[in-house]
C-alpha cells in the first residue's frame, strides 16, 4: 500500500508543477534583490555625507581595495547649516567590514567612461570604529572628486577637436600593425631593463631635475606671449617639410646615409686641420693692412696680371732651361769648399757690419749713393759741341788774399763778400753718432762768414730723388 501511495505523489503533475513554480519564484526574488543584499543575511549599515552624488544611483557597489563589500541602499540630499547642499548615502556593508575605522576616507569614483560610479572606501588605522547606523562626516570624503566632464571642460573646443583628430590618426596608424607592435614591445624589454639606473640617476638630487623642470616652466611662461609666432613657425615648418617630401628619396635619403661617414672623416681630419686654420687666421689678420692698401693699387695690379699672364705661360720653357742651373747649384751647395767659403763670408760680414751700419743711412736715409751715380753719369754724358761738362767748364776762384785759387796762409776771410772759406769734408749723413740729418747739399751758404765743418742746426733729411724732375736743380758738374 505504501509503494502505491508514493508512486501516486511522484506521478501527480499538479504537485510537481506547484513545486517548480515555487522554486522559480524564489530564484527570481533572490536575483532581483541580489544588488541590495540577500534576504535574511545580516548587514553593517552606515551613512556617509559626500559633496556630490552625481551619476551615482541606488545599487551601485561599495568597494574596499577593489573588492565589493556592499551596495548603496539609498541616496538623499542634505542641506548643511551653511546652506550648502550635499548628498547622504546609506550603505549596506558586509559584517566583515565592521567596525570601519573612523579615520577611513570615502570617495565617489567613476567605474567606466560611460558614467558608472561606485563608492571607494580607504580603510584607516584608527582603533576606534563607527557603530552600526552611524553617519560618516563630510570631512571623510577626500580628496574632492573630479568629474570626467570637468576634465574635458579644461580644454576648449579647438583642443578637443584636435585631440579627436589625434586619436583618429593614432587609431589609423595602429590599425593592422598588431604584430609590429608586439615586436616593438618585445624590443622595449632591454630598454626597460636598462632604464632603472637611468631613472635612478635622474631622481638623484645631484641632477637637480626639479630645478630644471621649474626652469622649463619659467621658460614656457616667458615664451607664452609669442605663442602665435611659434604656431606660425610650425605651420611654416609643415610647408618646408612638405616640400622636402618630394625629394626625400633618393636625394635626402642619400644625404642622410652619407652623413655618418662624413662625420667620421671630419672627426679624423678636423684635429689635423685646426693648426692650419689657426695659422690661416693669423695670416689673414696680418694681411689686413696690406689688403687695405691694395685698394689704391688695384688698377696697377690688374695691369700686372694682364701683362704677366703671357709671361707666366712662357715661364714653363724657362723652368725647363733652368733645370741644369739648379743641378749645378745643388752640386755647388754639396761641395765641402762652399761651406768654408760661406764661413769666411760670415766672418767678413761680421767684420763689415759696423762699416755697413755706418754707411747704410747714407743711402737709406739720404739717397746719396744713387745721387752720386746719377750725377757721374750726367757729368760724362751732358755737354755741347765743345765737349762734356767735365772737360771745358772752369770754375774761377774769388778774388782776394788767401783765396782758394792758390796757396794761402790761413782760410780765406775777405775782404770781398765771396772770399770766405766754406768747407765741410765730413758732413753729417744720419750715421751712428751723428745728428739725424742729410747735411751734404742742404747747407745754407753764409756769405761774409767763414764756415769750416758742420753747419750749426739740423738741415733735415730731405734730399733730391734719383730721377731729375723739371723743378730740380741741375746735376753737380
Amino acid at each position: 500500500m505504501r509503494r502505491r501511495g508514493s508512486a501516486s505523489i511522484a506521478a501527480n503533475p499538479v504537485l510537481i508543477g506547484a513545486a517548480t513554480t515555487l522554486v522559480v519564484i524564489v530564484a527570481v526574488f533572490l536575483a532581483y534583490n541580489a544588488n541590495n543584499g540577500l534576504p535574511f543575511v545580516p548587514t553593517y549599515q552606515l551613512k556617509v555625507d559626500v559633496p556630490s552624488a552625481a551619476n551615482l544611483v541606488k545599487g551601485n557597489e561599495v568597494r574596499i581595495g577593489g573588492t565589493r563589500v556592499g551596495v548603496v541602499d539609498q541616496i538623499t540630499p542634505k542641506r548643511l547649516a551653511s546652506g550648502r547642499v550635499v548628498a547622504t548615502l546609506r550603505m549596506k556593508l558586509e559584517t566583515t567590514v565592521k567596525p570601519l575605522p573612523k579615520d577611513s576616507a570615502i570617495m565617489v569614483r567613476p567605474r567606466s567612461a560611460l558614467g558608472l560610479k561606485y563608492v571607494e572606501i580607504t580603510k584607516g588605522r584608527s582603533e576606534q570604529g563607527y557603530e552600526d547606523g552611524s553617519t560618516i562626516p563630510l570631512s571623510a570624503a577626500r580628496p574632492a572628486p573630479v568629474e570626467i566632464d570637468e576634465v574635458f571642460n579644461t580644454f576648449d573646443e579647438k583642443t578637443r577637436d584636435a585631440a579627436q583628430q589625434n586619436l583618429l590618426g593614432f587609431g589609423d596608424a595602429f590599425a593592422g600593425r598588431g604584430q609590429d607592435l608586439n615586436l616593438a614591445i618585445e624590443a622595449l624589454n632591454p630598454l626597460l631593463r636598462e632604464l632603472g639606473p637611468a631613472m635612478a640617476n635622474l631622481s638623484d638630487r645631484r641632477t637637480r631635475l626639479r630645478e630644471f623642470t621649474e626652469a622649463l616652466g619659467r621658460s614656457a611662461a616667458i615664451v607664452a606671449p609669442v605663442a602665435e609666432e611659434q604656431a606660425a613657425l610650425f605651420r611654416n615648418l609643415d610647408t618646408t617639410f612638405s616640400a622636402f617630401a618630394s625629394v626625400a628619396r633618393p636625394y635626402l635619403q642619400d644625404a642622410i646615409s652619407g652623413g655618418p661617414p662624413a662625420l667620421d672623416a671630419a672627426t679624423r681630419s678636423f684635429p689635423k686641420q685646426r693648426p692650419f686654420l689657426r695659422n690661416s687666421e693669423l695670416f689673414f689678420k696680418e694681411l689686413r693692412p696690406g689688403a687695405a692698401a691694395l685698394g689704391g693699387s688695384a688698377r696697377d695690379l690688374a695691369d700686372a696680371f694682364e701683362i704677366g699672364t703671357p709671361t707666366l705661360r712662357r715661364s714653363v720653357q724657362l723652368n725647363e732651361r733652368l733645370k741644369p742651373l739648379f743641378r749645378e747649384i745643388e752640386d755647388f751647395s754639396q761641395d765641402p769648399l762652399v761651406k768654408l767659403g760661406i764661413k769666411d763670408l760670415t766672418t767678413t760680414a761680421k767684420i763689415a757690419k759696423p762699416t755697413i751700419a755706418h754707411i747704410k743711412p747714407v743711402q737709406t736715409t739720404c739717397n746719396y749713393i744713387s745721387l752720386w751715380f746719377r750725377n757721374v753719369a750726367s757729368l760724362l754724358s751732358e755737354g755741347d759741341s765743345n765737349g762734356v761738362g767735365q772737360r771745358f767748364i772752369i770754375i774761377a776762384a774769388p778774388q782776394g788774399p788767401n783765396n782758394e785759387g792758390g796757396p794761402s796762409s790761413r782760410p780765406a776771410s775777405g775782404p770781398n763778400r765771396d772770399n770766405y772759406l766754406h768747407t765741410n769734408p765730413y758732413p753729417n749723413t744720419a750715421s751712428p753718432g751723428q745728428t739725424n740729418e742729410c747735411e751734404a747739399g742742404n747747407e745754407t751758404y753764409d756769405a761774409g762768414r767763414v764756415v769750416i765743418g758742420n753747419d750749426p742746426g739740423n738741415q733735415g733729411t730731405n734730399t733730391e730723388k734719383t730721377q731729375i724732375s723739371k723743378n730740380s736743380d741741375p746735376p753737380t758738374r
